[in-house]
Formats: C-alpha cells, sequence, structure tokens
C-alpha cells in the first residue's frame, strides 16, 4: 500500500510549480465560482519569470480592464509578496501596497474613485499576524477629502476613513502621531448599527454598538476577530491529518491533486454549506468533505462583539508519497 502526504493549506499556503497558466473565477466577496459567465472578476497566475521564485498576478474586471497587478509566492490563493497595484473599474488607481508573506507592510497608499489621493498609512515594516482584523496597526499619516482638503497631516488630524464603495463616512475620530485617540464614532450599514469607541495610543480601550433594534453590545481590542479552530492552525492541521483517509481507487490510480473547499462558519462555531470549489475526483472530493464536516465547532468570529457567519476557503492537497 502507497503512503501518502497530507499537506493543509489555508490562505498562506505555498502551491506546487506545475501549470504555466492558472485562471481562476470569482465573485467580489472573494469566493470562487466555476465559470467567466458567473465570475464578478477574473484572475490569472503566471510562472514565474526566470531567476525569480513569484508567479505573477494579474486580476481582471468583466470589462476587460485591470482589477490588481503584483507577485505571490503561492498559486492559489495568492501570497502577495512585493508591490501590488489595484484599479477601479474606470481604471484610475485604486491602491498602493506592498507585502510580505502575504501582510502588508511599509508605506501604503488608498485613492477615490476619482484618482485622488484618499490616504496615506504605514504599516510596521516587519510582519506582524494576528488575530484581530481590525486590530488597526498602521499609523495614520495623511488624510484628504475626495477634493484634497487635508484632514490629517503629519500624522496629526481629525480621520475620516470611508466605506469600501465611498458611500458614507464609516468611522471618524483624532489622529495624534499617527494613532488613533481618544473617542471615535461610526456607522455600519451592512450590520445596521452605530458605534462609539476609546482609543489611547492606537489600543481599543472600550467599545459599544447599537443596532436598529436598540440592541447594544460592548467589546475591547478589536472590532473584529476571524473564527479560529480550538488550538489555531496548528491543532486544525492536526485534525485533518489525523481524520483524513486517502480513498483506496484514488490510490490504486496514483489520482492526487488539491481539493479547494469554501464553507460557513455559523454564529455558534459550527460547519455549514460546503461547497467543493476545485475538484480533483469524485472520492478525494468526498474525503475532503466529509473531515470538514465533521469537524469539531469553532470558536465563532466576531463583529462589534457579536458572533457573525464567516465564509471560510481551505485548499486541501492530496499527495501520494
Amino acid at each position: 500500500m502507497k503512503p501518502f502526504l497530507f499537506t493543509l493549506m489555508v490562505l498562506w499556503a505555498t502551491a506546487c510549480c506545475g501549470q504555466q497558466i492558472n485562471v481562476f473565477y470569482l465573485k467580489n466577496n472573494g469566493s470562487y465560482v466555476n465559470n467567466v459567465d458567473s465570475a464578478e472578476y477574473t484572475r490569472v497566475i503566471n510562472a514565474p519569470d526566470s531567476g525569480s521564485a513569484l508567479y505573477k498576478v494579474s486580476e481582471y474586471y468583466k470589462n476587460g480592464k485591470k482589477k490588481l497587478t503584483g507577485t505571490s509566492s503561492a498559486i492559489n490563493p495568492p501570497r502577495f509578496k512585493g508591490p501590488c497595484l489595484t484599479f477601479y473599474p474606470n481604471g484610475n488607481r485604486q491602491g498602493s501596497y506592498t507585502y510580505d508573506g502575504g501582510v502588508p507592510v511599509g508605506s501604503a497608499y488608498d485613492y477615490y474613485p476619482n484618482g485622488k489621493l484618499y490616504r496615506m498609512i504605514k504599516y510596521p515594516d516587519s510582519v506582524v499576524r494576528g488575530n484581530n482584523h481590525f486590530k488597526d496597526n498602521y499609523l495614520i499619516i495623511d488624510n484628504l477629502d475626495s477634493v484634497g482638503k487635508v484632514q490629517v497631516a503629519e500624522s496629526k488630524g481629525y480621520y475620516r476613513g470611508f466605506d469600501e464603495k465611498f458611500s458614507y463616512i464609516k468611522e471618524q475620530g483624532p489622529v495624534n502621531n499617527g494613532l488613533r485617540e481618544g473617542a471615535w464614532k461610526g456607522e455600519d450599514k451592512t450590520l445596521k448599527l452605530t458605534f462609539i469607541e476609546t482609543y489611547k495610543n492606537n489600543e481599543l480601550l472600550s467599545g459599544s454598538a447599537t443596532d436598529s433594534s436598540s440592541l447594544t453590545t460592548t467589546y475591547s481590542g478589536a472590532r473584529m476577530t476571524s473564527p479560529q479552530f480550538e488550538g489555531g492552525y496548528a491543532a486544525f492541521s492536526r485534525y485533518i491529518r489525523d481524520h483524513i483517509i486517502y480513498p483506496n481507487d484514488a490510490r490504486a490510480h496514483d489520482i492526487e491533486g488539491i481539493v479547494i473547499l469554501q464553507f460557513v462558519l455559523e454564529k455558534d462555531g459550527s460547519v455549514t454549506e460546503i461547497k467543493v470549489l476545485r475538484s480533483v475526483s469524485k472520492s478525494l472530493d468526498e474525503e475532503a468533505v466529509r473531515v470538514i464536516r465533521e469537524s469539531p465547532k469553532w470558536i465563532p468570529g466576531t463583529r462589534f462583539g457579536r458572533p457573525v457567519r464567516v465564509s471560510y476557503a481551505v485548499p486541501v492537497n492530496f499527495k501520494l508519497q
């Protein structure tokens, strides 16, 4: 009986070399679809140039205009490294970031859809990882309105931050030495709530969010946390390794490959709505689904102190050895 090597890859995983060009079809929320007609944008991964270990990543809107250019150490999902540029559907620049291991580092620039500078922020020069996605570990250096009026300059002023579509001011508050300081306020129209927060040197001391039904929740440390398997990534990897069974038919026919699964982590931490985004074979797909379906409950993700449903993607590599 042939032994097998199992590799679990989550977000920062490295894919094996092989194809010269890889094409993926995605929705704006990052979920994968099977064809270009259902996609809202297309991602094309080209092989590294001679002498480089980084794949070339390009993304395109449905209108054919470029959405993103960058380089990555992995094929799917990308793990960006080096400069990365993004663009609006109208062709104007959207952002200019530098990445190290999939995490932004150094100075970063965001722009309004009209092409004018929205803000300059600065991330730590070394990689900082964590579970708090709204733990804003960057300095706010400059912030301007859509006609160029300065609101924050040289790390001091009153910051006004928009939602992703620039349709409303999502958060605002004083900045000193690039850090959030004192009382901040804002709203999240998706969750239909308003919030008030208190900061000291960028540390979120306390927050209070009230929704349209007058339900109030409190939180501290971060507005948002990711779902987490009990014990973290290492424990999740061990769980998969200890429970997966390489199907006999796939072993007998030397079938290998990466099964990409998407699933929802519910507010109680349970796993639901498992979908195969990339199939290898019926038996490998079913085995990957089975192990995820039988997963213990996760620690749920939160937003503003409230448990939320979160969509998650896991590429699972089946490889005989």
